[in-house]
């Protein structure tokens, strides 16, 4: 298999020099390569690099071929033939089959993009689409789709797919997924959606402390990390062990000749030996003892090392552990009815007549596309809007809202006065406890909110949803899980699934929804 790119040595850095990764060698051929790592580690650096967009610290990038990425976002007013980077050409090909074709369209006609066009437009889904309409009257979905269509009019050998899922409904999801299993070229894709990434061949893990290589898709380098989890827990465990051992023996030694020395000072009392044997004696027990204080140092040092190492390690690998505050929701409890609900935007209808109800501690999840309703909804069980028509009932109001921005938390204030903003009643010292609960301990409780990264903004968030002395029994979730990383992805996921309240989520990540235990779905449309 011919290398589309080969990374040679290769070690990003951020525009002020902090080091990203280093010494990434990697051949890129026929074949699907999946990025991953937490954000920040640099693999969208990685995507601008290969495309010729930044510059590496060291090393080289050698590339083989022709490269595309995949583009995202558009401008609105452009027609689909627009967006496609097609409209001039089209045209030119329509006034020589009207017969008005200059010399100049002659020269410059594509003789074969109406064929190239009806391929790219089919493969993605876009046959019956028509090339004048604007990209404003379209979905997400249906966006998503031209921008793959223009991705294989390129006919790249190796095309570059940064974050392609993200903020997307399940229709702008279905279509990169198929894009990824039918590709047959080179294709790089940075994500943290798993469903994805189990259709890589490779998955390359970018950290601070090395890059690793595992064949297969997300099943198997999850296997490999738990792995790998396991290991650095059972040799820092085995480290500590050591170093307890270390410190027993030490400390037997010491109290060895702390009693061969009160022996001695016991025999030069009594007087009835020579002095001169008496001094050679402890001449060469002083000695035994400055090298027995060398070797107990050194032993001492080698196993506090080694402890520290092996701590070190588990803490890069090992994802943070929170526990929820019980809500100790009564399993019959009625929380939710809904109904009779519809809800519209002056002519624009979203969703209705809807109904349902919850109760006790289940987990519902809101699907449809993107544009239907869904966090309009939420924002009606909040309060913060009111039905078209029905009724929305609330019967508790321990209710709490987890969204992808966060938008309960100001970013320019620290998190210890956000805390007490919400939960007015926390004085300095309960609200850093509660933030310790969440991972944010001593001067972390000072930081800004708008300087935290994906992951730490996510647990702010969650606590900020238990600010409140009584924890709340029903939890609303608004793509929680959009821009994190899949460390942070882990840490909710095992956070929620242990939380015995209910939730109501909005999500088109099914392996998240199926992780924290989603019973029943409500589809809007």
């Amino acid at each position: 298999m011919s290398a589309f790119l080969t990374l040679d040595q290769l070690s990003l850095a951020k525009p002020d020099g902090t080091p990203l990764f280093e010494n990434l060698t990697l051949s890129a051929g026929a074949e699907r390569i999946g990025l991953v790592g937490r954000n920040g580690c640099g693999k969208s650096t990685l995507i601008a690099a290969i495309a010729g967009d930044v510059q590496p610290a060291r090393g080289a990038i050698h590339t083989h071929g022709r490269f595309a990425r995949l583009e995202q976002r558009f401008d609105e007013t452009l027609t689909v033939a627009e967006a496609l980077g097609v409209a001039d050409a089209l045209a030119c090909l329509a006034r020589i089959t009207a017969g008005d074709g200059t010399e100049d369209d002659f020269e410059t006609a594509d003789w074969t993009l109406e064929a190239r066009l009806g391929k790219a437009l089919a493969e993605t889904g876009l046959d019956a689409m028509a090339l004048d309409r604007h990209l404003a009257t379209l979905s997400g979905g249906e966006r998503t789709r031209v921008g793959l269509a223009r991705l294989l009019l390129a006919e790249p050998d190796l095309i570059l797919l940064d974050e392609p899922t993200n903020n997307l409904d399940a229709d702008g999801r279905a279509a990169v997924m198929t894009l990824m299993q039918r590709w047959s070229g080179g294709l790089i894709v940075a994500s943290h959606d798993r469903a994805l990434l189990e259709c890589v061949d490779r998955i390359v893990e970018l950290t601070p402390v090395g890059c690793t290589v595992f064949g297969g898709g997300w099943r198997n380098f999850a296997e490999a990390r738990d792995a790998a989890r396991a290991r650095a827990a059972q040799e820092a465990e085995t480290a500590a062990n050591k170093l307890k051992s270390t410190e027993r023996k030490v400390q037997q030694a010491r109290e060895r000749k702390d009693r061969s020395d009160a022996r001695g000072r016991a025999t030069r009392a009594r007087g009835d030996q020579p002095k001169l044997l008496l001094d050679a004696r402890a001449e060469r027990a002083e000695a035994t003892g400055a090298r027995g204080q060398q070797l107990a140092s050194r032993q001492l040092g080698e196993a506090e090392s080694a402890l520290s190492e092996a701590e070190a390690r588990l803490d890069i690998i090992t994802p943070l552990h929170i526990d929820l505050p019980a809500c100790s929701l009564p399993a019959s409890r009625q929380l939710l009815t809904v109904s009779g609900v519809s809800m519209s935007f002056g002519d624009r209808h979203l969703f209705g007549p809807l109904s349902f109800e919850m109760r006790g501690p289940e987990r519902v999840a809101i699907v449809g596309p993107n544009g239907s309703g869904k966090s309009t909804l939420l924002r009606l069980v909040t309060g913060a809007l009111s039905p078209t028509s029905g009724t929305v009932t609330c019967h508790t109001d321990r209710i709490a809202l987890l969204d992808q921005h966060v938008s309960r938390l100001d970013p320019a204030r620290s998190l210890i006065e956000n805390m007490k903003a919400l939960a007015p009643a926390l004085n300095d010292n309960e609200a850093r406890a509660q933030l310790a609960r969440f991972a944010f301990r001593g001067e972390d409780a000072l930081q800004a909110v708008g300087t935290l990264s994906g992951g730490e903004r996510l647990r702010a968030g969650l606590a900020a949803a238990f600010a409140s002395p009584e924890p709340p029994e029903l939890l609303l979730l608004d793509e929680p899980t959009n821009h994190l990383d899949i460390d942070a992805v882990d840490l909710l996921e095992a956070a929620l699934q242990a939380y015995d309240g209910a939730i109501l989520a909005i999500s088109h990540d099914e392996r998240f929804l199926e992780a924290i235990g989603v019973e029943r779905r409500l589809t809007l449309s």
